[in-house]
């Protein structure tokens, strides 16, 4: 593997010079060109479209275009070409079972199906939101301690002992080593100590991933993020991190966060650059598993129409073409201690499960603050589990996704969004619990929930 691996970096070395506005450019036409050919569009008003037709001409379009255009080396400044036999290896590679995790917490995620009874992976946190230290430990806490969940990641750390966390600074190498201190001492203090994580999300550079490469830190069981840029781009520092694992084993989960809305245009031309992210990011990434996180152009979140429909329809076109582990994100719009939190958690979490996909989350007030708790982690991952053991069609879905939008859509156009509380007024501090109003909203809403007609547990 590293041969191969050093051979492909020798490529991108050699490959067709480009500046990165000629690639942009590339882009958007290529993309505008294969939405005509494959007809792709789209009803705002079917988030999760019972469509196999469709789903497989996203699917052929995205293959059309990685293997039109290939990939972007953005420290380079080249495109690196990537040959049908190797994406197709690296489709065939993706359709197997992980483990992660170690001893009585260890957890396999595997490959779903399009209404697939299986659960889907609750894999709980606020990956990447900026974090206080002072809070850190109780927030990963908060979570890690819900029953529902099997996995857990974390915030980024924006302080250390007083000082702001730099880039590429010694702040950064001690902020990855002392997140993943506090991540061991959460597992340890809720009882679940060999759980599995997605860590190291205090690494903005490689150097905060090459620092907690230790099996007392990031273990080889555990995985770290290997990520592709806006669109189709990768630069130096991300090949470091996906050749890191080459020896010591860690699992690289890739990351494309396709924009809805920019480059591709609306959600069919994101939908097909997304799963042509995924396919370089099968070769180029070393990826063993995808995280599918869009971001809508104007307003961010994961729970808005367009984002929806393209993590519904992603996940369909890659279950039916090329098994994999997809995990989606779920960043809503609003933070802790709203009802419209819960909703937009209820939606995303509805379209994911049906369409294929496990679930990650939650990255509450758009992921930028650090206003997310344990609470709706546990109802991500109750209705996930309800959808999926009640044999839930992705028609029957639609109908629920179809209510829960009024409830929450206008926080779209609210001057400030919907932020909510932060974690420290979420939850008690000592008891690690949710406030009386917060526990009571959560209350509310699964009600609601249940006589709209989903079957959770009282």
């Amino acid at each position: 593997m590293e041969k191969q691996f050093l051979t492909l970096i020798d490529r991108m070395g050699k490959g067709q010079s480009l500046s990165k506005d000629d690639w942009d450019f590339l882009i958007i036409d290529r993309v505008r060109d294969l939405v005509e050919k494959f007809d792709l569009s789209w009803d705002s008003n079917r988030i999760c479209p019972d469509d196999g037709d469709l789903a497989d001409r996203i699917f052929r379009a995205g293959k059309e275009l990685i293997l039109d255009i290939g990939l972007y080396n953005l420290s380079e400044g080249r495109v690196l070409v990537l040959t049908e036999e190797e994406i197709d290896r690296g489709m065939e590679r993706m359709n197997r079972t992980l483990v992660l995790g170690e001893g009585k917490d260890r957890f396999e995620l595997v490959p779903r199906t399009i209404g697939d009874p299986r659960p889907p992976a609750v894999w709980a946190g606020n990956p990447g939101v900026p974090t206080p230290e002072k809070i850190f430990k109780n927030s990963v806490k908060s979570w890690a301690k819900e029953p529902v969940v099997d996995l857990i990641t974390c915030g980024s750390l924006i302080d250390v002992e007083g000082l702001k966390v730099e880039s590429a600074s010694v702040t950064e190498l001690i902020a990855s080593r002392r997140e993943l201190q506090y991540l061991r001492e959460a597992r340890e203090e809720v009882g679940r100590p060999g759980m599995g994580m997605l860590a190291a999300e205090s690494s903005v550079t490689e150097i905060g991933d090459l620092a907690a490469t230790h099996p007392d830190l990031l273990r080889p069981c555990d995985a770290h993020l290997v990520a592709l840029f806006n669109e189709l781009i990768i630069d130096r520092g991300n090949l470091v991190r996906a050749a890191n694992s080459l020896y010591y084993g860690m699992i690289n989960a890739s990351l494309a966060t396709v924009m809805v809305g920019g480059l591709a245009g609306d959600a069919p031309g994101a939908a097909l650059v997304q799963v042509a992210s995924f396919l370089a990011a099968n070769v180029v990434c070393l990826a063993d598993y995808h995280l599918c996180h869009p971001i809508h152009i104007r307003h961010v979140a994961t729970s808005t129409r367009g984002c929806m429909w393209l993590q519904s329809l992603v996940c369909q076109a890659m279950a039916r073409n090329a098994p994999a582990n997809i995990v989606c994100d779920i960043y809503p719009k609003s933070g802790a201690v709203t009802k419209e939190l819960l909703y937009e958690v209820a939606a995303n979490a509805l379209a994911i499960t049906v369409s294929g996909g496990h679930l990650e989350g939650v990255g509450s007030a758009d992921g930028s603050l650090p206003h997310g708790t344990g609470l709706e982690v546990r109802l991500m991952g109750e209705v996930g589990r309800a959808a999926a053991a009640s044999g839930m069609t992705l028609g029957e879905a639609d109908r629920l996704i179809g209510l829960l939008l009024p409830k929450y859509e206008e926080v779209f156009e609210r001057e400030g969004g919907n932020p909510g509380l932060p974690f420290e007024e979420a939850y008690d501090q000592e008891t690690l619990t949710p406030v009386p109003e917060w526990e009571g909203l959560y209350e509310e809403v699964k009600k609601e929930l249940i006589l709209m007609g989903l079957p959770l547990e009282k």
